[in-house]
């Protein structure tokens, strides 16, 4: 099996355990508040990742990075309670579709910040993402749910957070910025959902501990994927997410799929298409660091 191979299925797990994440926690969400229920998602998390922090003698919080590592799980805590409490108001599909303006952000955010060049192809692939943006939301046509600004803020600071990380990234590695995430989100989400406090059910209390394994399947997946291919590789597996839960919210929820959500993500996701393989071609790392998986 070839490298190709290996990281073209592993994007496909993590498609579908992303996807299954955010099922578990819309249920979840039924019965408890998003503050208890985000903070429970990375408790289970963090305690599916503790043997192999024991394994390794704690060597992988061994970092230069401390305060990058800090801001960025400060940062994430908005990011998650904002992303999360989406699930309650708007379908499985359109968060997808939503949520791949993050790749666009993060080109913004590099020109911006990172002093990157912007070519014309980056200005006419971010211009194809803001109509996709627009058939989605069709404002002045459809009144805006909350749920997609919440989206939208959410994806915003997932950016800044992939900006963030390229930094950390260039010494630190996957499993010991995976570690500092869990650690940091675990232990701020913990005052905040213990003031919010509402006691789970047994049911609820499984369909989280399933969440924080199937999130963090998602990160090991997608973070070995890009070790073993290029992203203009990835990127067309990546739309799956949008089938997947366009599927799932038909069959668990009786969602209906919106016919303007496929049609904006299909052209938000071309215009990642483009960026992706321009970056590519340019032999640019802004791709290959700045799009993963959001959760």
């Amino acid at each position: 099996m070839t490298n190709n191979t290996k990281a073209i299925i592993l994007a496909l797990v993590a498609s579908v355990s992303g996807v299954t994440m955010n099922v578990l926690l819309k249920i979840s969400l039924d019965d408890v508040n998003v503050y208890t229920a985000g903070f429970l998602r990375f408790f289970f998390g963090f305690i599916l990742i503790s043997p192999f922090i024991f394994y390794y003698q704690f060597q992988n919080f061994k970092t230069p990075n401390l305060k990058i590592h800090l801001t960025r799980g400060i940062l994430n805590i908005p990011m998650m309670l904002l992303g999360f409490s989406a699930l309650k108001f708007i379908p499985l599909e359109q968060i997808k579709a939503i949520t791949f303006v993050s790749p666009i952000i993060v080109v913004i955010l590099s020109v911006i910040f990172l002093k990157e060049k912007i070519y014309l192809i980056r200005i006419v692939a971010l211009i194809i993402g803001l109509i996709g943006v627009l058939v989605i939301l069709r404002p002045g046509i459809v009144s805006i749910n909350v749920g997609a600004y919440m989206v939208l803020c959410s994806c915003s600071i997932w950016s800044v957070v992939v900006i963030i990380t390229k930094f950390a990234a260039r010494v630190d590695s996957p499993f010991t910025i995976l570690s500092y995430q869990y650690t940091i989100v675990t232990l701020l989400s913990f005052p905040i959902a213990l003031y919010f406090w509402q006691s789970p059910s047994i049911d609820t209390i499984y369909y989280l501990i399933c969440a924080g394994i199937a999130g963090t399947i998602v990160h090991l997946c997608i973070n070995t994927a890009y070790k073993l291919t290029d992203l203009s590789v990835l990127q067309p597996v990546n739309f799956s997410r949008l089938l997947i839960a366009s599927l799932f919210g038909f069959l668990i929820f009786d969602e209906i799929p919106d016919i303007w959500t496929i049609i904006g993500g299909l052209i938000i996701f071309s215009s990642i298409l483009i960026i992706t393989y321009r970056e590519n071609y340019l032999k640019k790392d802004i791709a290959k660091h700045s799009i993963p998986i959001k959760l």
